[in-house]
């Protein structure tokens, strides 16, 4: 193991949210102040979260979950913290059982979090426990990003995904790893992908969901065909919040900051619209995904990715890296193998026919295998 300097130690930590905030969030939720209704033709979802899977989604959370609980669940799994580049660094550390497990690092994206990765995290780690070969064990380090949940704001601006990237690398440095894989979703693609930039020599290889900067051009084929017109339906039906985001990300902070309601619905329906429609999300799962941004206040400081990307440029990809893609049919922008081909050493494609843009909560099975398929090439 690495020698801890006072500088760069790494700390143990356990969520405990106050219970002052636990009952400030109650008292906020039965004070709600609720929209006059909308037209009923305007309920189909094509405006925006329905009014009526709000209200079902709040009275859970009023009535049927507990955060507790859920706190009690995330602290079942071992935690640190530690200071990089001059701010605040979070992860789950799961070592497992298995002597020979190789580290991986999972990292989430915007709106996820840390809970993201909740029923994945027994299966990786400790496979001879859920029916799996232990030889595809893992110890598991999933970091929340800065900005991110229990890491906190930073204390200052420029954190781009190359920057986490840097952060998440020395993180795993401090841990004692020498060499290791890595997986991302949403964000968490792009910085993985920046780990394949900055930390090559240290990786075994990433795995992603998502392709981010890779244009296909003009289609040729079927898949370049459905991924352009998936694309097209983003940038023109489903990326207002990304323009907010990444052009005035503290006019909307102050708002979600203020109400838990507010902060629910820009969530959920990021939910509603990038899962697969047969997938079933766990609200509770949801909802303390949800908390996490309450509870840390970090509606703002998660936004910032986006205005720094929008101003930082698209970054690059490296071919030094065996890179494997997992491709879920309901991605908000599913890769092209052909263009990926071109731009990385790809070592490893999956196509799924179900799941979405969070595979870690809607089809965790499928996940978890592509997962040991592509780490059995790797090691």
């Amino acid at each position: 193991m690495h020698e801890q300097t006072a500088a760069d130690a790494v700390q143990p930590f356990r969520v405990d949210v106050p219970q002052a905030e636990v009952d400030d969030l109650a008292d906020r939720l039965t004070r709600t102040r609720w929209p006059a209704p909308a037209p009923a033709d305007a309920e189909d979802g094509s405006r925006g979260l329905p009014a009526a899977v709000l209200r079902e989604l709040v009275e859970h959370w009023c009535t049927g979950w507990d955060w507790r609980a859920q706190e009690a669940a995330l602290n079942a799994w071992p935690q640190v913290t530690t200071t990089v580049d001059g701010t605040r660094l979070h992860a789950l550390h799961v070592r497992s059982p298995e002597p020979d497990a190789v580290p991986l690092v999972l990292v989430h994206g915007w709106p996820g979090s840390i809970v993201e990765f909740a029923r994945v995290l027994g299966p990786l780690t400790d496979p001879r426990a859920h029916g799996g070969d232990p030889a595809d064990a893992v110890h598991l380090v999933v970091p929340s990003l800065p900005g991110y949940g229990f890491s906190g704001p930073p204390p200052d601006t420029g954190w781009t995904t190359a920057r986490m990237a840097r952060a998440v690398a020395e993180l795993v440095r401090r841990l004692g790893y020498d060499r290791y894989a890595a997986h991302g979703g949403d964000w968490g693609s792009q910085v993985v992908r920046d780990l394949a930039v900055c930390d090559a020599a240290h990786l075994l290889g990433v795995h992603v969901t998502m392709t981010m900067g890779l244009a296909a051009g003009q289609p040729t084929t079927e898949d370049e065909r459905r991924a352009a017109e998936r694309a097209a339906r983003f940038r023109r039906d489903l990326a207002g919040y990304n323009l907010l985001q990444s052009t005035r990300p503290l006019s909307i902070a102050a708002a979600l900051t203020d109400s838990p309601v507010g902060q629910l619905a820009w969530i959920a329906e990021r939910f509603a619209e990038w899962t697969d429609p047969a997938s079933v999300v766990d609200r509770d799962l949801l909802l303390t995904d949800v908390a996490v941004y309450w509870f840390t206040r970090t509606a703002g400081s998660s936004a910032q990715v986006y205005w720094e990307t929008r101003h930082a440029g698209p970054g690059e990809w490296s071919r030094e890296v065996p890179t494997g893609v997992a491709v879920f049919p309901y991605e908000l922008i599913p890769p092209t193998r052909a263009v990926v081909a071109r731009t990385v050493d790809l070592v490893h494609w999956t196509e799924f026919d179900r799941g979405g843009h969070f595979p870690a909560i809607e089809v965790p099975d499928l996940l978890v295998g592509d997962l040991r398929a592509f780490l059995r090439r790797a090691r």
